[in-house]
């Protein structure tokens, strides 16, 4: 039997993680990196602690599986999108920290694009974007106006500008690779989608020189080999997907009107739309799909920039809870938040809102308000966000002639709290899927790189390995979910400060 080996590099850790042919997890390996706030609304990570900690946790998968080189038929990659590295071309060293994708720096520069006529359609209708300082593009011209000769070497063609994916694969391959594939090159709002090339016009707008763009690929493709010091011999690289949609991969979400919704760091929602470019009228963004060819597929996106981190928050700052594992405990202690609201705009609220200056905020206090309550009102803030998220969704499949979303599939970390599941059922009115295999952005990325090596033969194959662990049925009455809904919808609106 052959296996798959996957690094899913996320905003808080890396993982890597062995799979075998049936999809099922046989080893894993987990490390956390440090997290860099220089200050309020900036975030940042140290690339070569992102490269350590990645290269680190593959070796040590395959030794928990007891697997060598020789059993690995190809290497899939899926990565924390957005995130923004400019390195040396010669020295291989980059030029700053990355910066984040929860990162708020480039909001005066979207700001301007922004009041200048005409750039929001230009960039919507080309990249299927926002501008929004969410994307790379912003960060790309930060690192460039601010670290110190950067303007000048990029001139001269000295730069190589990458998301994490990019990052991976130049040093998987000594630097021999620099390329993408079209899911994380969509991220970039530089990209147009349509036919999936790099958009001259949006580089000449952001003042970008294409010098540093890698090569954009399908995201089934051979990039490259892994050099032969790094695992004993070389690894075929032959999956790259951006996490959210390597995920709507891993869930067989192969066909127009399936959905996904990630609860990791994030809450990431991706409903697939096929071959259909698909503008939305309600938030939402218009990405590319993980593409197993060089055909175009597309999917309508929502961002939640806060998910699971509220969770870290209660533990970390508010000291709530000692691990994130008692949340579920603390919020069913309570049989409800008690009126209380918590909209956890850390970093400026994402889709459907769109609000950068939109602060967090805990609203509907009261003498009787405890810690549970608020624990609750955490968790509940999770599944509010997404079920602002999939109305929009909604909206947008019907004024297309589709249908609305029947079932969500469901995969992340915070996908196991059945708490949280629960209620998320309660508010859209909709069962709640959660597979067998949860860590389905990993499994992505590993069916990508199956594809591309031969260990698959097509999606058919994928979906029938695809298997159902539990459902969520709703059980609150439409007319209860709905004043929840609006009651958050109120919650939103005073986090916004101009």
């Amino acid at each position: 039997m052959k296996y798959i080996l996957a690094l899913d590099q996320g905003t808080s850790s890396s993982r890597s993680i062995v799979f075998d042919q049936s999809g099922h997890i046989v080893a894993m390996a987990q490390r956390e990196f440090r997290q860099i706030f220089p200050q309020p609304g900036w975030v940042e990570h140290d690339p070569n602690e992102i490269w350590d900690s990645q290269l680190a946790t593959a070796r040590e998968a395959l030794a928990k599986a007891k697997l060598t080189a020789r059993d690995i038929a190809a290497i899939g990659i899926t990565n924390q999108r957005e995130t923004t590295l400019l390195w040396n071309r010669r020295t291989g060293e980059p030029i700053h920290n990355a910066i984040v994708w929860q990162d708020r720096r480039g909001e005066p520069l979207c700001a301007q694009l922004r009041a200048q006529e005409g750039a929001a359609a230009q960039v919507q209708r080309s990249t299927g974007l926002i501008i929004d300082p969410y994307f790379s593009a912003t960060k790309i011209r930060w690192l460039l106006d601010h670290v110190s000769g950067a303007h000048v070497a990029a001139a001269q063609g000295e730069l190589a500008f990458g998301t994490v994916d990019t990052w991976l694969l130049w040093k998987l391959t000594g630097g021999r690779v620099h390329a993408t594939d079209v899911s994380n090159a969509s991220r970039t709002m530089l990209f147009d989608i349509r036919h999936n090339a790099w958009d001259h016009e949006l580089l000449k707008l952001l003042h970008v020189p294409d010098s540093l763009l890698p090569q954009v690929w399908a995201s089934s493709h051979v990039f490259g080999e892994s050099e032969a010091e790094l695992f004993g011999a070389p690894l075929p690289i032959a999956g790259i997907a951006g996490d959210q949609q390597s995920a709507l991969f891993g869930q067989a979400c192969f066909k127009a009107g399936l959905a996904k919704n990630t609860y990791g760091t994030g809450c990431f929602m991706l409903m697939h739309t096929g071959a259909q470019f698909q503008t939305s009228a309600n938030g939402l963004v218009t990405t590319s799909a993980a593409q197993p060819t060089s055909t175009p597929e597309f999917a309508l996106e929502g961002s939640v920039f806060i998910g699971g981190a509220v969770v870290q928050w209660l533990r970390d700052g508010l000291r709530a809870i000692k691990g994130s594992g008692e949340v579920q405990a603390l919020a069913e202690s309570v049989p409800d938040a008690g009126g209380v609201m918590f909209v956890p705009a850390f970093t400026g609220l994402g889709a459907p809102y769109w609000q950068a200056d939109a602060r967090g905020a805990i609203v509907g206090l009261s003498r009787g308000s405890t810690v549970a309550h608020i624990a609750r009102a955490a968790l509940e803030s999770i599944a509010f966000q997404s079920a602002a998220l999939l109305q929009a969704m909604s909206r947008d499949a019907q004024a297309a002639g589709g249908h609305a979303v029947s079932e969500l599939r469901v995969d992340g970390g915070a996908c196991v709290n059945n708490l949280l599941m629960q209620i998320q059922a309660d508010l859209l009115g909709i069962p709640v899927v959660r597979p067998q295999v949860i860590e389905t952005t990993a499994l992505g990325a590993a069916y990508l790189a199956g594809l591309a090596t031969g260990v698959y033969k097509n999606l058919d194959e994928l979906s029938a390995q695809w298997q159902v662990e539990r459902r969520f049925h709703p059980t609150m009455p439409r007319e209860r979910a709905q004043e929840l809904m609006a009651n958050w919808e109120r919650a939103v609106r005073q986090t916004v400060t101009t």
